[in-house]
């Protein structure tokens, strides 16, 4: 097993991180979701249960997920009866069921008997059983054990006919620095260097005498180090979750109905591991969102969002979602009343086809006590659960019009793992965040165009007019011809600050930024500066500041400057700070500065407007988000008011009113919160 795993790993690091192999899921309705945990409860109070979640409108529960010790009491010995009778009562309720693997808590006899499948940590420290995620994700003994559970769970319920589909394990997070994990990440990088002299070269590996002569000497790296180093351990342990999740995954597709669909819940903007290589496999993204503290930020969050449709290139699930409040925040307030239906809207709007909450009634002991839920500590509804009815119900008037459609987009927001890793490790200005970068383009791009794409530098982009990469700090050559093509076709790129600096090894690009790019823009970053304090900037977008970051560029006499820097460090005074060229059919620009809001608003009208994007709705006003779905001639446009103060929209035309019986209407008012879904007349 030690010898075959290291294989595994590298088949998974060169195949395809962007095509699905699984058939798209046919949904036929919106789905209205809850957590279940019918293990936690007498089976007496099961009916109960299920006869509040039908009458809120909830159509599937999921269950089983950290059901281990439940249905394997002791090694070998089963117990799946009760999973039956739970899904028959819920299917006796309408309700479907959506099973989750339950190897995120491995029961108490596995890791006393088998220690070694619990992780160790970066000071050789063993993980103990009491919580959750304990487990070592590469060990060979925990996948047997794991996969041999699916198995089991897959051939009583792979062809049950009210089990809708399959969650594999639970928030992917954890991994583990043992021995044998450093013994497979070395043969990992065998497999991908093939020599030491290759590693050594592209590693750089002559600086601070790194200089590798055997393969046992490559240590594990996570924060401070060699960045080629680095971003192979991030990497690796991308692989191994992907060869994890297909331990269970291949089980469970041998033994079920190709109708059952397969995903794993991820955590929006967490970036441990490398979502798009994780997602391959899936039938379906899904993800946990939770906004904490606070309330909702419609532009991140909806960022979140568009990233997970982006991993599949089609609608997900939010798989769980805070019922109001969470328990693990310094203060976990709740959201307001009327927050959490206009945040299931907003889910719907980005391309989720189902919401679920986490959870419907808290256990009454364990470590999530605190925890929102839609009914209490008693069993009975919490002022919350009239709320989630009222969305249960709206689910269902909304289901025949919204089914079939998905955000159709032309523009996209590039994103990648190893660009932001790479600037994580090396920020240079501790303010600079990839993802605050990424969200101030996205912001005013979906504000005015209405819909946006967050997708991989190695997704097709021939579909849109403009595609931004706010900081694509590292590119592989195929990313790079990707973008060079899109550019020949007729495509409008973007650039902004630290893009194309580094190669597919985290090394610096030989040439300057934009890298390969700067020859065909004529014009590149002659130097970058860390900002104590904003810079001025003016041109064609107005007078405006860069903050945290400034980039000095060059251009020649036949590519266009934009903006300039005024006076400031010396260095920065009097040159470009935005640059743009036609190449060929299409157009790259270059940002060299972190624009402040109205100067970037006004960058992106000149951006969509360039690129010929159009939208027949005009921009909301502020704190109101208008989404649109479409399928063939059909449009749906959903508007959520997220602040609170009644906001009036006037709209483009009459639409049918799906909430308000299909009444034709050119006008809405949106109370704070509230909720219009409009459709074609």
């Amino acid at each position: 097993m030690k010898r075959i795993l290291p294989a595994v790993l590298a088949t998974v690091l060169f195949a395809n991180p962007l095509v699905s192999q699984a058939p798209a899921t046919d949904a036929t309705k919106l789905y209205l979701g809850a957590a279940w945990y019918p293990e936690a409860w007498p089976e007496s109070r099961w009916e109960r249960d299920l006869t509040l979640m039908q009458q809120a409108g909830i159509n599937f529960v999921r269950i089983t997920e950290f059901a281990w010790s439940a249905m394997e009491p002791s090694e070998g010995h089963y117990d799946l009866d009760w999973v039956n009778r739970a899904i028959r009562l819920a299917e006796k309720h309408g309700i479907a069921v959506v099973l989750g693997t339950p190897s995120a808590a491995p029961p108490a006899w596995l890791t006393q008997k088998y220690p070694q499948t619990l992780w160790v940590d970066q000071n050789g420290k063993r993980a103990e059983h009491g919580n959750r995620q304990q487990f070592n994700w590469a060990n060979p003994k925990y996948r047997e054990l794991s996969a041999k559970m699916a198995s089991v769970m897959a051939e009583r319920f792979g062809h049950d006919p009210n089990v809708i589909g399959w969650q594999i394990d639970n928030e992917y997070a954890e991994v583990s620095y043992d021995p044998q994990t450093k013994k497979m990440f070395q043969d990992w990088l065998r497999t991908r260097y093939g020599t030491l002299d290759a590693l050594n070269a592209r590693w750089t590996t002559s600086y601070w005498s790194q200089t590798y002569s055997d393969w046992s000497q490559i240590p594990i790296e996570t924060k401070y180090g060699n960045p080629g180093l680095l971003l192979s351990w991030k990497r690796f342990i991308s692989d191994t979750w992907r060869s994890y999740q297909k331990n269970q995954l291949d089980v469970i597709r041998t033994k079920a109905d190709r109708r059952q669909w397969i995903t794993t819940n991820m955590m929006g903007w967490f970036d441990e591991y490398d979502h798009y290589t994780v997602s391959q496999d899936l039938d379906l993204a899904s993800w946990d969102d939770y906004v904490g503290s606070g309330h909702l930020n419609a532009a991140r969050n909806g960022a979140a969002h568009d990233l997970t449709r982006g991993f599949l290139r089609k609608n997900f699930w939010v798989m769980e979602t805070q019922p109001g409040f969470v328990n693990w925040h310094a203060n976990n307030n709740a959201l307001d009343k009327g927050e959490v239906r206009a945040m299931a809207w907003h889910d719907i709007g980005h391309g989720a086809d189902a919401v679920e909450y986490w959870q419907w009634r808290s256990a009454l002991n364990g470590q999530e006590e605190y925890h929102g839920t839609l009914v209490g500590a008693d069993g009975e509804p919490v002022p919350l659960y009239d709320e989630v009815a009222r969305v249960g119900k709206e689910f269902t008037a909304a289901s025949h019009e919204l089914m079939g459609t998905t955000v159709k987009s032309q523009v996209a927001v590039l994103q990648s793992y190893e660009s932001r890793w790479a600037i994580n490790w090396q920020r240079h200005n501790r303010q600079w965040d990839p993802v605050d970068a990424l969200v101030s383009y996205y912001q005013p791009l979906r504000a005015e165009a209405h819909s946006v794409d967050i997708v991989s530098p190695s997704a097709p982009l021939d579909s849109y007019k403009l595609v931004v990469a706010p900081a694509m700090n590292l590119l592989t050559p195929q990313q790079t011809a990707n973008l060079m093509q899109y550019v020949e076709h007729g495509g409008h790129l973007v650039f902004g600050q630290r893009s194309v600096m580094k190669d597919e090894d985290n090394s610096l690009q030989p040439a300057r930024q934009p890298g390969p790019f700067a020859a065909p823009l004529g014009g590149r970053v002659e130097q970058y500066y860390a900002l104590l304090a904003p810079v001025p900037v003016e041109g064609a977008w107005g007078n405006g500041t860069s903050a945290i970051w400034a980039e000095q560029l060059s251009a020649k006499d036949d590519t266009e400057t934009l903006m300039r820097y005024g006076k400031s460090n010396g260095w920065l005074d009097g040159q470009p700070a935005a640059i743009t060229k036609k190449v060929g059919k299409g157009r790259i620009t270059y940002i060299g500065a972190w624009l402040d809001e109205n100067t970037a608003k006004k960058a992106v009208h000149w951006m969509l407007d360039t690129s010929g994007v159009k939208s027949a709705w005009p921009v909301m006003p502020e704190g109101v988000e208008l989404s649109l779905r479409e399928s063939n001639q059909r449009e749906i446009a959903i508007l959520v008011n997220l602040s609170t103060e009644t906001k009036t929209i006037t709209l483009p035309g009459a639409r049918k009113d799906i909430l308000h019986n299909g009444e034709s209407v050119t006008s809405v008012s949106l109370p704070a919160y509230g909720v219009a879904v409009l459709g074609n007349q």
